[in-house]
Parts: structure tokens; C-alpha cells; sequence
């Protein structure tokens, strides 16, 4: 059976071990979703199963056709898009590509006939002479428009790249599948395209996300990666959080009734250790003994806390958008866009990439001026913002904590030190170079500024980008709880479906501003957010 079997493996870096003698299996016929906090050792584990890194001890066997989405957008420069496909299914292309070299020969003897007839074989068992249509069904499904099919890689946007080492990765029915973080850069439309793929998926696939639902849809098992180990729970993520749980309380339940029976056998050995009740006395020390507590090691797993606040409400009419019109020389923004946003609505701004979402926040931030149409913020707003390029707004050169003092000069270093805390800045880490802060560190880092100037209106392009699981948990309570007014770009469906009382969604037919939640706007218009109307 094409399983992928782990045995014994550890990996440590430095002083820190990621895991220890893991033993974990992977069965064909299962998919996986592989779990843990940043900083956990996902994606080093999903290396290890790869074959790219090899573990400090142990070893991993793997069958033979393992498929693997490759992180490296710039690897196909010059390669037709379709061709990258193709290259997925490596015996097939193999022969592909000796074929013809055996067809361009300026003669055909014999032993290249025969050869020919072999590579034919090889071509007609791996569904060679289909390969291209179901190439192109994988590059539609995953929103790559027919005529970019043709084109080399280079002429795609970076975004659109990783989706066609994504439909490589799935192409050719592997035996085994690893996908790490599939669905980043994709819209909503095409990660529900993946689910129903990958749940008609008959290999043995494991793949990391931090999107929650994608989880939920796709996993029959989940293997979370804590206490230095992996253990595999069945069912999906939220299916996972209850059993682990439920463990831990079954656990400390259980040594609680374990201490208090300990402390009465203690206090009958205290009063009768010198009396006539000797043999009692041993029995109740050998009973201690067998009490042996649950092992309850320190679990991996914090989630930030994160509270918004307003330091005062704006006006009820926080923001009118008049004649709104925005266009780059290859798409409309928007085109006469009118809206009037009141004081604690939370509009969540969804639609395919490449449609203006970042534009529209640059928009509203002033960063990029409309073609025509007035912006108008109501009285009193206050606007904090969270870019998708966030990083380019924390300078190098400082620390976490000086950037942060610089916001609130009367903040005192113990408030500063909180909210660092709060965002999972722990001890000395608030001395952190800026430089040096990982992608989710610096989300973090911009969300602690956010607690700190507390704005009464929000803008948050794609927060949930670098964030685990247990942190972009933690932000949909912080929104849901906010009395003020947001705008949030973001394709997590749990985290829209959570907070948004608004849409905003850009569509092929325009910018559609549907009043009311993520669930009464997708009954509505179901899976094509490119068209008006019902399913």
C-alpha cells in the first residue's frame, strides 16, 4: 500500500528540538492536515517527508509517485505554463520529451521503433494523450484564464506562478501528496475548487494551512505536531481542538482525584508512622506509589490576546463614497461607486485576486488617489491600518518595543511590555531587532500598535497572512468583540462568517456592496462571485 510510514525521526536546531522518536504513519486513502503554531516545525517536518531534509535520526518511506507543491514561482521562467503542468507527472514527461528527441532523429531504425513503441506504452498507461485537456481543467479550475495557458511562466503575475506549481503538484494522480499552505493566493472561488478536488482524492495526501475551514472540508485526520511529538486525531481541525481537549481535562481531572487520594493515604502515614499500625502504614505508602500522575507536559500551543478599543466613537456616518471610480490600464477598480458606512458596521471585502481589494484599501488610506468620486471620512474618525505589504511600514534599525513606544510617547514601558506580552513578545523578545521579525511577528508587532493608538475605525489588508491557526482564532474574537467600524480584506470564510455585517465583493461584474453576513451573501450568489445572480 502507498503509505508514508515515519519512524524514529527527530530534529532538533541548536538547543531546540522540534520532535523527538516520532513514530506516525500516513495511510493511503486519508488526508491529513498537519497542525502547530508557528515555530512548530511544519514545514520542516513536511521536508522531512519529502525527501528534502534529512532528519537528525530515523527514517521515512515513502512511495515512489509523491508529488510535492514546490515554493519556487521563479523555477519555470522560460517553460510554457502548460508544460509546467505536464512536468508533474515526471515518467510522463520523461517520455514525452524522448519521443520526441527519437522523432526528430534524420532516421528510424529498428531499435528506435521498438523504443518508440515503449515510450508510446509508458505514454498511453500515464493518460498521456489526454494530458494537455486535463492540464488546462486544472489551470481553469484554479482561476488561470485559457489564454495565459499558452504563455511562459514569466508573463504571470507571482500570485497566478504559485497556482501552476499548485495544479503541478495535484497533476498525474500521485500516490502520495504534500501541500504546504495550498490555498495562499488563492480567492475563494478557486480554494473551494480545491476542496472538492482534493476531497475526490484517493491518495494518501497531507498538507498544512492555516485556513481553518479548508481544514475542516478537506481532512479526515488531523496530525498535530506538539509536546515534541506528532499525534493524529480523527476528523477535521475543529474536531481536533475538542479531543485534544477533552484529553487534557480527562487528565487533569484524573490527577486531581489522584492528589487528593494521595494527600489522605500522606495524612494517615503522618499520624500512624510511629504507632502500632505499621503494616497499614506500608500498604498506604505502596498505594502512594502505584498513584503515579498523568504525564502533563507543557503544551507548544499560545494564542495571542488581542482586544481593539476605541479611544473615543466616531460620528454614526463614518465614511461616504461618492461616484467612486477607480482604473489601471488592465482592469476596473470600481466604476461610480456609491456607499455610506455607519459607525460599528464591519465590511468584509472578498473577491478573486488581481481585482483591486489592496487598491481599494490604498483608496481609502489616501495612499492611492480614485480617478474620480469623493472619499469622505465621518467626524471623529480615527483610521489604523494594516497593509498587506505590512513590513514595509516598520522600519529597520529599531526594536519591536521602540517602534512601538514611538506611537504613544506617555505610554509607559510596562504598557508597552503588555501588549508585547499579549502579542506573544515574551521576556527580552520585545528587544527584538525589527529586521529580524518573521512574517507573524510583524503582523503581531502591527496589531499591538493597533491596542495601542486605539483607532475607531480599522483597515486590515489580509491579516490572516503568516498567522497560525490559534492567532487568526484570536483576531476573529477581537472583531467580532470591536464597537468600532473595520474593513478587512481576507479569503478565511470562518474568520469573515465571524464578524462581517457587510460585503464588499468585487466580481467580473463590478464591485457589489451587499448589506448583510458572508453566509446570506454566498445563499444569495452562491459559488460565482464573477456573476450576478443565483446558482
Amino acid at each position: 500500500m502507498p503509505n508514508i510510514q515515519v519512524t524514529g525521526v527527530t530534529k532538533a536546531y541548536g538547543s531546540k528540538k522540534l520532535f523527538e522518536d516520532v513514530n506516525v504513519s500516513f495511510s493511503e486513502g486519508r488526508r491529513y492536515g498537519l497542525t502547530g503554531p508557528n515555530g512548530a516545525g511544519k514545514s520542516t517536518f513536511m521536508k522531512i517527508l519529502a525527501g528534502e531534509l534529512e532528519p537528525d535520526a530515523g527514517s521515512v518511506s515513502r512511495p515512489k509517485k509523491t508529488s510535492v507543491l514546490k515554493q519556487d514561482q521563479y523555477a519555470y521562467e522560460d517553460v510554457r505554463v502548460l508544460d509546467v503542468i505536464l512536468m508533474g507527472n515526471k515518467p510522463l514527461w520523461d517520455a514525452m520529451q524522448e519521443k520526441e528527441k527519437v522523432l526528430a532523429l534524420p532516421e528510424i531504425g529498428d531499435a528506435e521503433g521498438m523504443r518508440l513503441g515503449e515510450l508510446e506504452m509508458v505514454i498511453a498507461e500515464e493518460d498521456g494523450y489526454t494530458a494537455e485537456a486535463d492540464a488546462g481543467d486544472l489551470l481553469s479550475g484554479l482561476g488561470i484564464p485559457i489564454e495565459d495557458h499558452e504563455k511562459p511562466m514569466r508573463e504571470l503575475q507571482g500570485g497566478l506562478k504559485l497556482r501552476v506549481l499548485l495544479a503541478q503538484a495535484i497533476f498525474g494522480k500521485p500516490e502520495a501528496l504534500l501541500l504546504d499552505e495550498p490555498t495562499n493566493n488563492l480567492d475563494l472561488d478557486s480554494i473551494r475548487w480545491l476542496e472538492r478536488h482534493l476531497e475526490n482524492y484517493e491518495g494518501v495526501l497531507i498538507t498544512i494551512s492555516h485556513d481553518r475551514h479548508f481544514l475542516n472540508a478537506v481532512c479526515t485526520h488531523i496530525a498535530d505536531i506538539d509536546y515534541n511529538t506528532i499525534i493524529t486525531y480523527t476528523g477535521g481541525y475543529d474536531d481536533m481542538v475538542v479531543a485534544k481537549s477533552q484529553v487534557r481535562s480527562r487528565v487533569e481531572s484524573e490527577n486531581a482525584e489522584k492528589q487528593k487520594k494521595i494527600a489522605q493515604l500522606q495524612d494517615f502515614i503522618a499520624r500512624f508512622s510511629a504507632g502500632t499500625r505499621a503494616s497499614q502504614v506500608q500498604s498506604r505508602k505502596k498505594q502512594i506509589e502505584k498513584l503515579q500522575l498523568g504525564d502533563l507536559k507543557r503544551s507548544n500551543i499560545e494564542r495571542p490576546f488581542i482586544k481593539f478599543e476605541q479611544k473615543r466613537p466616531s460620528g454614526k456616518q463614518t465614511l461616504t463614497l461618492e461616484g467612486l471610480t477607480k482604473r489601471w490600464p488592465e482592469r476596473t477598480v470600481c466604476e461610480n461607486f456609491d456607499a455610506l458606512v455607519l459607525k460599528g458596521e464591519k465590511v468584509a471585502i472578498i473577491g478573486k485576486s488581481g481585482l483591486g481589494k489592496t487598491t481599494l484599501c490604498k483608496m481609502l488610506m489616501g495612499e492611492v488617489e480614485p480617478d474620480a468620486g469623493k472619499i469622505t471620512w465621518g467626524h471623529e474618525a480615527t483610521v489604523g491600518y494594516l497593509a498587506q505589504d505590512h513590513r514595509e511600514s516598520i522600519p529597520d534599525g529599531t526594536t519591536a518595543a521602540t517602534w512601538l513606544h514611538g506611537f504613544d510617547e506617555k505610554a509607559g514601558n510596562e504598557e508597552v511590555r503588555g501588549l508585547l506580552g499579549r502579542m506573544l513578545f515574551k521576556g527580552e523578545e520585545g528587544m527584538k531587532p525589527t529586521e529580524a521579525l518573521s512574517g507573524g511577528e510583524g503582523v503581531r508587532l502591527v496589531f499591538a500598535k493597533l491596542m495601542l493608538t486605539k483607532d475607531n475605525v480599522l483597515v486590515l489588508d489580509e491579516p490572516t497572512n503568516h498567522l497560525d491557526l490559534e492567532s487568526i482564532v484570536a483576531l476573529g474574537d477581537a472583531l467580532e468583540r470591536y464597537e468600532g467600524t473595520c474593513f478587512v480584506v481576507s479569503h478565511d470564510r470562518d474568520l469573515i462568517s465571524g464578524f462581517a455585517t457587510r460585503i464588499w465583493a468585487f466580481t467580473e461584474d463590478g464591485l457589489i456592496d451587499f448589506k448583510g453576513t458572508y453566509d446570506e451573501y454566498f445563499a444569495k450568489y452562491g459559488e460565482q462571485t464573477g456573476g450576478k445572480g443565483k446558482r
